[in-house]
């Protein structure tokens, strides 16, 4: 598995249609690869994450082959510069061990399955869109994908932030309307394996328009 960041122009034209459609992104994620290095594998999927701040747009791949993204580069970077950089990630994955604490950071879309009636089928899904619900998506989720939000003074550490509902074109006549919101906070590991598959598979659906992705740092 590697884990790659790739810093984007924001100030080019092809950057900025980029990042107003994640289906548009998320061509341009899968074009740094073969047909054949798409499809996901024992290890992991590829999953994709875009981190704006004041300053810097950042695209984080993670992905079971190494990317090329020379097209990006052209598209969306300085061309004369070197603009990403890759690592292999097995070497995060094979330190994790049960009490460790790391910061995280997720972008998610989290989402609900009401049963249908008496047949308890379970029916379409809908966003939470409140940052109480959202919150409580992810607390739940938690603990399935191998770790527990630490606390701060009897409250989880948790920040949910960047919460909007995104409606783009995925062709000429379908919309797709997805809500999302990022969550930074600190965990501690409780099932290493669990979230070494929620490190390489994700977290949550939308995970081609660049929801799923969580990452660690210290």
């Amino acid at each position: 598995m590697y884990l790659t960041q790739f810093e984007i122009n924001p100030a080019r034209r092809g950057a900025r249609l980029l990042l107003s459609s994640p289906h548009r992104m998320h061509g341009a994620v899968l074009a740094a690869f073969t047909p054949e290095e798409r499809q996901p594998t024992e290890t992991g999927r590829i999953l994709w994450r875009v981190d704006r701040t004041e300053h810097r747009c950042l695209l984080y791949i993670v992905s079971p082959h190494r990317p090329d993204l020379a097209h990006l580069v052209e598209q969306a970077g300085w061309p004369s510069k070197v603009t990403w950089r890759t690592g292999d990630y097995r070497r995060l994955l094979d330190r994790l061990v049960a009490g460790q604490q790391w910061a995280f950071r997720l972008t998610a879309n989290p989402v609900y399955n009401p049963r249908n009636g008496a047949s308890r089928r379970r029916g379409p899904r809908y966003g939470h869109v409140t940052q109480t619900q959202q919150q409580e998506w992810l607390l739940k989720q938690a603990e399935k994908y191998g770790f527990e939000v630490s606390k701060a003074d009897e409250s989880p550490d948790l920040v949910v932030r960047d919460r909007q509902v995104r409606r783009f074109k995925r062709d000429d006549r379908q919309v797709v309307t997805i809500s999302t919101a990022t969550f930074d906070g600190r965990l501690t590991v409780t099932d290493p394996d669990a979230l070494r598959s929620a490190l390489t598979r994700g977290i949550g659906p939308a995970k081609g328009y660049g929801c799923g992705l969580l990452t660690l740092a210290r």
